[in-house]
């Protein structure tokens, strides 16, 4: 579910004659509520993974307005941004677009993209935090989220009964005693909880448990905050976990955890909710011993509540250039609202409002990711997030605090500081 954002903040000057363009109404305008065709771009997820309730949405609108043709494209997540950006930049936009929920920032400071009246769409007002912040921008709501996927830890129930822990933790201080068991029966070849330095989406978990954050916001303006005493709070006992119980490769990211993980030499991971079951998979288990060995299990926090998770997924957005906004929006509302989000969970994703997902926390399949996503986080809405975001900003602090290079305070300070210097640009 990660999306990273990428050609979003590239788009430079194509888009700056696009803002005037919109206007709201409606499900956001009324602009092509009588047109007679609608393109509809979307990532091969849904081509391979629920091409039914993409027929359902389609069904839906066209009973509606007869006669209407509807033409589906389906990009991979690599090449869709490109393809988006030069399409953008002619009158033939698409109707309706898929994006990762982190790439919608540069696109929505842009004007890439149509306002939304939020109201027009089902459970609107139970959207998920953390995926209503990276539909809204400057007041405005410019997507609707489609699903979500959230982190969960992970560990191995061989690893853990071999210290005679037999149940997974419920709070951070179980989670930690179980780990110093682990780690001293184990011996520092092997990492008790394998976790990447550089991996920003969990480092930064820990900051929002602690009450700090990234970047905040007063009147209109963001200022990096990873110096505030909450913020470093967190990033040290970030740094405590990577020094305690990592042992592995403390210059790395977190791209390749799974397969890490499927090696045999790590007892945990804190991860996307797919990488567990991804690490088990035969061709990545080297240890032949992970299959149904693996456990998923909700984060606890040092602050004794559950770790708030940066949520990933995706969101659908109108482009500005649109001719058929209104059916646009219809169209959207058709595939995310009530039946479209009992089709995705039915699919393995977690929905896109907290009346749904409370639904899932009675399903012990489900259970685990649908506890977790409710505390969550996501990135500063603000102007030039892409550009931190480009910079790796985040990722050389918490490289040079995990490889001890610099201490927490000298590089939080240095973050803030290259953080200041472009949050506010657009």
């Amino acid at each position: 579910m990660k999306r990273k954002l990428t050609a979003a903040i590239a788009i430079a000057g194509m888009m700056v004659s696009i803002a005037a363009c919109g206007g709201e109404g409606g499900g956001g305008s009324d602009k092509g509520a009588d047109a007679k065709e609608l393109t509809v771009w979307l990532t091969v997820d849904a081509q391979n993974n629920w091409p039914s309730l993409v027929k359902a949405a389609d069904a839906a609108v066209q009973k509606k307005h007869p006669g209407l043709k509807i033409n589906h494209e389906y990009y991979g997540w690599p090449d869709k941004n490109a393809k988006l950006d030069a399409v953008l930049a002619t009158d033939k936009a698409p109707d309706v677009v898929e994006m990762g929920n982190t790439e919608m920032l540069g696109y929505m400071v842009k004007g890439a993209f149509a306002p939304l009246d939020q109201s027009a769409f089902d459970n609107s007002d139970a959207w998920l935090d953390g995926l209503k912040a990276s539909v809204t921008y400057d007041g405005k709501t410019y997507g609707v989220p489609y699903y979500a996927g959230g982190r969960v830890a992970n560990w191995r129930k061989d690893v853990a009964a071999s210290v005679g822990v037999k149940s997974t933790p419920k709070t951070y201080k179980e989670l930690t005693a179980a780990l110093d068991k682990i780690q001293k029966k184990q011996g520092d070849k092997f990492s008790a909880w394998y976790q990447p330095t550089r991996d920003w989406y969990a480092a930064m978990s820990f900051v929002y448990d602690a009450g700090g954050a990234i970047a905040t916001e007063s009147g209109g303006r963001w200022k990096a905050s990873l110096s505030s005493p909450e913020s470093l709070k967190g990033l040290k006992e970030f740094k405590n976990v990577v020094d305690s119980y990592m042992h592995g490769d403390k210059t790395k990211d977190e791209s390749d955890r799974y397969i890490v993980y499927g090696q045999g030499k790590s007892a945990m991971i804190f991860a996307a909710a797919w990488e567990g079951a991804t690490a088990e998979d035969p061709k990545n288990d080297k240890t032949g011993k992970l299959k149904g060995n693996l456990e998923n299990f909700v984060m606890p926090g040092p602050s004794g509540k559950n770790m708030p998770v940066f949520l990933g997924g995706s969101d659908l957005a109108v482009p500005v250039k649109s001719d058929a906004q209104a059916l646009a929006a219809e169209w959207i509302n058709a595939l995310t609202g009530s039946s479209g989000q009992k089709g995705l969970m039915a699919k393995g994703n977690l929905p896109n409002n907290k009346t749904d997902l409370a639904t899932l926390k009675n399903d012990p399949k489900t259970a685990v990711p649908a506890t977790a996503a409710e505390s969550n986080w996501f990135v500063p809405m603000a102007p030039g997030w892409g550009q931190v975001e480009k910079a790796q900003i985040l990722q050389t602090m918490l490289q040079s605090i995990g490889t001890g290079r610099k201490s927490v305070e000298a590089a939080a300070k240095d973050a803030d500081a290259a953080i200041d210097k472009v949050i506010n640009t657009k």
